[in-house]
């Protein structure tokens, strides 16, 4: 596979504690002013979603989307409500888009052609991209013309598969395995469906359909759900050559119906699947192939965001401190290497053992018609993972500079981490008492060493227990907490023969004979096809 001390202290209690299961939930986004590298990624997307392509006058007549109704329409919403949230800046268009939305539906409500007895998975993709973005604008607004569209899409669309979705094709010799470029295609027809090489995109549309039931319910729409996640759970993901997006999307579906239903079953089977894209799925720098087991092909950021909300959402669910370690170096070596000086997200060759290939390289400067939307939502999924609670005790899985307000408590988070390895340092103001908190809960950033930790100007031992130093006291304003540190240079061995270099949570690589460098980079405009970039990380 790729892959206590009880001490008191000037009135300091610490322990280290395991964070643990469910009751871990994420801090309100619209809590979170967020600073530094991320704020500067989030006002770049949200740039680019603003130009001319993702106005009303275009993203309702591009030819890029036509073989997929509703795709674009639903991530373009998806996208501005995630970047706003994240900002606190205004969308331009975003309302304009949505009043648009009856003009380009069918009679039915929903995006392309009306059922005729045959399903057509990217018509269910997209229109799943749709109920995604109109129920996260809910969740946002509470507009209620947003609640009749879901429930529009719901009954008009997705209700015509009950008892069809039970039988959707996943013989790995019924599918054609081997076709399509970075925008999916439909490859062929059969009695019941119409088939995209995008292998398994319906269950793209499962995740829409499971928000779309944490709004509005309904046993008929469960039972529904319940035929379509059964069906995905029969699938053999390397077997069939399943397009790595639509089942990290379906994954990420698991872990909103687990919440909903309370049935953490659902988080086994996710573990489980995990576990095969991080074997079968995911490159040595930390993106994904486009389908399972298609070595030679090309990552895609749409799944990169996908893989790092799982690997947190993991984290949320089962307390296991190694699914934070792989989102940390999804989203330095993954996400952010994908996004382009533009702000919008690009498709990159793999680096892979299979096919000897160790350098990094960009194949598609930008994937306008998908990744440059989706984008938003991984940015602002790191925004929201700044903070999580647990009953009263504050909890930091990762590290970024931002303010925190909430409930009257004002925190201040500066740091330099991950991009000062001899001099890390994370810094924390309480401004504000506010609400009683009873802890913060402190990671142990990735590849750390020489940690010493301070509250209010004393050194305390620095002891973490799987993965977290819970710090608690009677807080208030002006209490200061410094965590500082040195991060390790390691070489990793995928195989014999072969060395990756990792200094923390950052991959190094060689561009010709220069110096050893990250391959993160902050919208850096060499990073293009046109510059000829190519850095080796496998030696």
């Amino acid at each position: 596979m790729n892959r206590s001390i009880l001490s008191t202290l000037t009135g300091c209690l610490l322990m280290a504690v395991a964070c643990t299961q469910a009751d871990i939930t994420p801090v309100p986004l619209d809590a979170i002013s967020t600073g530094g590298e991320l704020a500067a990624r989030i006002d770049r997307n949200f740039d680019r979603l603003e130009d001319e392509m993702y106005r009303p006058d275009s993203v309702f007549h591009s030819r890029l989307w036509q073989s997929w109704p509703g795709d674009a329409q639903g991530r373009i919403v998806l996208g501005l409500v995630c970047d706003a949230r994240a900002s606190g800046r205004e969308p331009l268009y975003l309302k304009t888009i949505l009043d648009h939305y009856p003009q380009f539906m069918n009679a039915k409500g929903y995006f392309g052609p009306e059922f005729d007895g045959v399903l057509n998975e990217q018509q269910l993709s997209g229109n799943g991209w749709v109920l995604r973005g109109l129920c996260e604008y809910y969740e946002w607004t509470g507009d209620p013309v947003a609640l009749d569209r879901i429930r529009a899409i719901v009954d008009g669309l997705f209700m015509n598969g009950k008892g069809v979705f039970k039988d959707y094709p996943i013989d790995p010799e019924s599918r054609r395995r081997n076709l399509g470029d970075a925008i999916g295609e439909i490859v062929y027809n059969d009695a019941q469906w119409v088939l995209s090489s995008d292998i398994g995109c319906v269950f793209i549309g499962m995740e829409g359909l499971i928000h779309a039931y944490k709004l509005i319910g309904g046993d008929e729409l469960k039972a529904l759900i319940d035929e379509l996640i059964a069906r995905f759970l029969e699938v053999d993901l390397v077997g069939i050559r399943a397009q790595t997006h639509a089942s990290l999307t379906a994954c990420r579906g698991l872990i909103r119906y687990a919440e909903i239903t309370g049935e953490e079953k659902y988080i086994d089977e996710v573990r489980k699947r995990w576990e095969l894209y991080r074997q079968y799925g995911m490159t040595e720098g930390y993106q994904n192939y486009n389908w399972f087991c298609r070595y030679d092909t090309w990552s895609e950021p749409c799944a990169v965001v996908d893989s790092y909300m799982v690997a947190v959402q993991l984290w949320q669910h089962t307390g296991d401190p190694r699914y934070l370690d792989q989102a940390e170096l999804i989203y330095y070596n993954g996400l952010c290497h994908d996004q382009r000086e533009n702000g919008g997200f690009g498709c990159d060759f793999c680096p892979s053992l299979h096919t000897h290939r160790h350098d990094l390289a960009v194949r598609t400067d930008e994937a306008s018609w998908c990744c440059t939307m989706r984008g938003s939502e991984g940015l602002s999924s790191a925004a929201s993972y700044a903070f999580f609670r647990r009953g009263k005790d504050l909890i930091l899985p990762f590290y970024r500079d931002c303010v925190l307000e909430l409930d009257g408590l004002e925190l201040t988070e500066q740091t330099n981490y991950p991009f000062d390895p001899e001099n890390g340092e994370v810094l924390l103001g309480i401004e504000k008492a506010g609400v009683q908190i009873k802890a913060l809960c402190l990671r142990q950033p990735y590849g750390a060493t020489d940690l010493r930790v301070e509250v209010c100007g004393e050194e305390i031992p620095a002891v973490f227990e799987n993965g977290f130093l819970r710090i608690s006291r009677k807080w208030k304003a002006g209490d200061k907490v410094r965590m500082s540190f040195r991060l390790a240079s390691v070489e990793q061995e995928p195989e014999a023969g072969a060395v990756k270099h990792l200094v923390g949570p950052l991959l190094y690589g060689t561009e010709g004979d220069a110096p050893e460098t990250p391959v993160y980079h902050l919208m850096d405009p060499k990073v293009s096809r046109e510059s000829g970039y190519s850095k080796v990380i496998i030696h």
